[in-house]
């Protein structure tokens, strides 16, 4: 049985800024989870989420997603594998398979699509769904909002230059 997950937003800022904040450090340590991308973008190269400071501070002193760069677009297209490293319950599952797509609408912004393919893997599934969030979560938790928390917070940052959460 397939499991794909379809996520999408609509942002006030054009394509390659989008682009940039998915693919540069500088931008993914701002929002969602906060940790460091690092992209071969070629396809066979290897993308990994490092840890922030605030992370290595809590324990996390591994990389905390990995994967491989399988289709490349700039800036209106990325598809790469995906695992979860940071958290044990997710090693038995397989790598996933995580499309960007980056479209420049007439009408409202930038659109931006995720599809996370998660066939295979439940606890992946669960977790970036969204369905663990705590809304009663401090800033210092893990709200466990997954793809639509990310993106919101993408979304915010992009559009005022503050994320939905400050440190």
């Amino acid at each position: 049985m397939t499991d794909i997950q379809v996520y999408r937003v609509y942002i006030k800022a054009t394509p390659e800024k989008i682009w940039d904040a998915i693919t540069k450090p500088e931008w993914s340590r701002k929002y969602g989870y906060t940790g460091l991308v690092d992209f071969d973008l070629r396809p066979g190269g290897k993308h990994t989420t490092h840890p922030t400071p605030d992370y290595v501070e809590a324990g996390f002193t591994g990389d905390l997603v990995d994967g491989e760069v399988l289709e490349v677009v700039p800036p209106r297209r990325l598809v790469i594998t995906w695992r979860l490293l940071m958290d044990p319950a997710f090693t038995g599952e397989p790598y996933t398979k995580l499309t960007y797509e980056i479209e420049e609408t007439k009408t409202a912004g930038t659109r931006l699509t995720v599809t996370h393919d998660v066939t295979g893997a439940p606890t992946t599934a669960s977790m970036v769904n969204g369905s663990q969030e705590n809304i009663d979560a401090g800033p210092d938790e893990n709200p466990g909002g997954g793809w639509p928390w990310i993106l919101s917070d993408l979304k915010t940052l992009l559009e005022t230059d503050e994320p939905l959460v400050s440190a």
